[in-house]
């Protein structure tokens, strides 16, 4: 009995990672469906679109085509909000879990949560692991919609 080939991978459409967070970060930056980016699963381009304000490009009429393109998501949607907050104070200032939580009771909780991490001196720790925690969950968020991330 003859063995077949294994079958060949899917080819995964490309995307620039710089374009991606360029999406992610608009998508992130308004309350969640107020902004929104789709990424072409035939070609890679990046689609936007706003609620709020006026866009120039039009969407195309098949954007809502989950087989043609998908939605970027929002950094709550990955579990980038208040979970990483959480999860780094966890890490790096388990003493401060309580103070931190008290932060986010009322409006200005992330300027008051940067301050006080300034004055611990951990500012540039929060940054750093925020950036490596949004690059993990965009790679696998591409992963699991049939994307590849290029330099």
């Amino acid at each position: 009995m003859t063995k077949s080939p294994p079958a060949e991978p899917k080819s995964r459409t490309c995307i620039r990672y710089d374009d991606l967070l360029s999406a992610f970060d608009w998508v992130s930056a308004a309350a969640p469906s107020e902004h929104s980016a789709f990424v072409s699963r035939q070609t890679g381009r990046l689609h936007w679109a706003s609620s709020s304000h006026h866009l120039e490009e039009e969407l195309p009429e098949d954007i809502d085509d989950a087989t043609l393109y998908v939605a970027v998501p929002h950094k709550y949607d990955l579990d980038l909000g208040k979970d990483l907050v959480w999860r780094f104070a966890d890490e790096v200032l388990p003493e401060s879990s309580d103070t931190i939580a008290a932060f986010f009771d009322r409006r200005g909780a992330y300027a008051r949560f940067k301050d006080f991490l300034e004055r611990k001196a951990c500012l540039q720790a929060w940054y750093d692991y925020e950036t490596k925690a949004t690059e993990a969950a965009l790679r696998e968020w591409c992963e699991e919609n049939g994307l590849q991330l290029v330099p």
